[in-house]
């Protein structure tokens, strides 16, 4: 979004197959973390077809599943391919959770998939199997076309980005998006309240546009944002440990003007962009010298945007 932006952003490094065979389970255990057994509640990858191999279990969805030790998450159970990191290495996965599983040919839940209903065991297709990338847990099925499931109350669940650069459209998991965007646009060694006050502000704005967005590419695809300072700053993979935990802590956050989902804008000083208002916009420099100064990040939103309600 902002000139900040486009430096940190330069410092920053960062079909559908229903499987529903029905399964006996034996005296089943509760979910456990990451153990590499496949217990109740868990969906597991296998490093062999026909669930044969070493296991990597799972408890919950996740975007990346990283490429290199010691940091990747790995297959953690005796036999074949022990210490393997998963993504684009399982060949079969048993869903043991309650809920249809969907695994990914690319991160951040993009890409090719295939669908794993509740107690499903089965081989990935051709298409995914040692090419497993990202996997989702759904809850309903996602919105299609232009359309999009969040209100003024919901959060989204998922964001048009147009990636410019590429020509393209993602329908992105929005809290994947928000994580993608907050260390490229706020510096992640910044103090704790500053990257609350940004994820906040990262997080409105991209709500606003994906309730409100009426824009097209120039071939004519919908989207809600671009992946630019023309929106936010989005890099697939460059969530930082930091940031992501502040947008953690503030997701059930909501700020809102007149109930409505406020559009947050921020800059990084408070001359630095023409089209600042006072009241509208936040300074992104200026969150940072606050927050050393030993305001939480409520009092750093206050300061800025006018007759906004932070709830809860």
């Amino acid at each position: 979004m902002t000139s900040i932006g486009k430096s940190l952003a330069a410092a920053v490094v960062s079909a559908v197959v229903l499987l529903a065979a029905a399964v006996a389970f034996a005296a089943p255990a509760s979910a456990a973390a990451r153990d590499g057994q496949c217990n109740s509640g868990e969906f597991c990858y296998y490093f062999n077809s026909n669930q044969a191999g070493s296991i990597s279990d799972f408890v919950d969805s996740l975007d990346d599943y990283g490429t290199t030790q010691p940091s990747c998450y790995e297959f953690r159970g005796a036999g074949a391919g022990k210490g393997i990191c998963v993504k684009n290495n399982a060949a079969s996965v048993w869903n043991r959770t309650g809920r249809t599983v969907r695994v990914y040919f690319n991160s951040n839940f993009a890409g090719a998939h295939q669908d794993f209903a509740p107690g499903a065991r089965g081989n990935l297709n051709r298409t995914l199997k040692n090419n497993n990338a990202s996997h989702q847990l759904l809850t309903a099925p996602p919105p299609t076309g232009c359309r999009t499931d969040g209100t003024n109350t919901r959060l989204p669940s998922t964001i048009l980005v147009f990636r410019v650069g590429l020509g393209r459209v993602d329908r992105v998991a929005f809290k994947t998006y928000v994580k993608n965007v907050l260390p490229n646009e706020w510096a992640a060694s910044w103090p704790s309240a500053s990257l609350d006050a940004g994820a906040m502000a990262v997080k409105s704005y991209g709500w606003y546009w994906a309730l409100h967005s009426t824009r097209r590419t120039p071939g004519g695809t919908c989207y809600d944002v671009r992946d630019d300072t023309g929106s936010q700053v989005y890099r697939p993979s460059s969530a930082a440990s930091s940031t992501s935990a502040a947008v953690d802590r503030t997701w059930g956050t909501r700020m809102t003007r007149s109930g409505n989902v406020f559009q947050a804008q921020y800059c990084s000083t408070t001359s630095a962009c023409g089209a600042w208002v006072a009241g509208n916009w936040m300074s992104q420099t200026g969150s940072r010298d606050q927050a050393k100064a030993g305001k939480g990040y409520r009092a750093i939103l206050r300061s800025y945007y006018r007759d906004i309600v932070i709830s809860p």
